[in-house]
């Protein structure tokens, strides 16, 4: 399934990153690499952005960008 998919409070771990050059590179560097555990802290008040906690971190991707990370979801 994909990042984008999964609804508030659930987690998942990172299977793949895809996407072009550019947003590959720029979501790596964020530290969402696969086998990191991530979870769906919220959505913006109109679903985009979404706000993540990796690491104990909490980061915001747009949906768009989320759509190209494929995840496992984890009960």
């Amino acid at each position: 399934m994909r990042l984008s998919e999964l609804r508030e409070g659930e987690s998942a771990t990172i299977e793949h990153v895809g996407g072009d050059l550019r947003l590959r590179r720029r979501i790596l560097e964020m530290g969402l690499v696969k086998g990191t555990r991530v979870r769906v802290e919220k959505y913006a008040p109109l679903k985009d952005p979404l706000e993540l906690v990796a690491r104990g971190i909490h980061l915001s991707l747009r949906v768009e960008e989320a759509e190209h990370i494929r995840v496992e979801k984890v009960d």
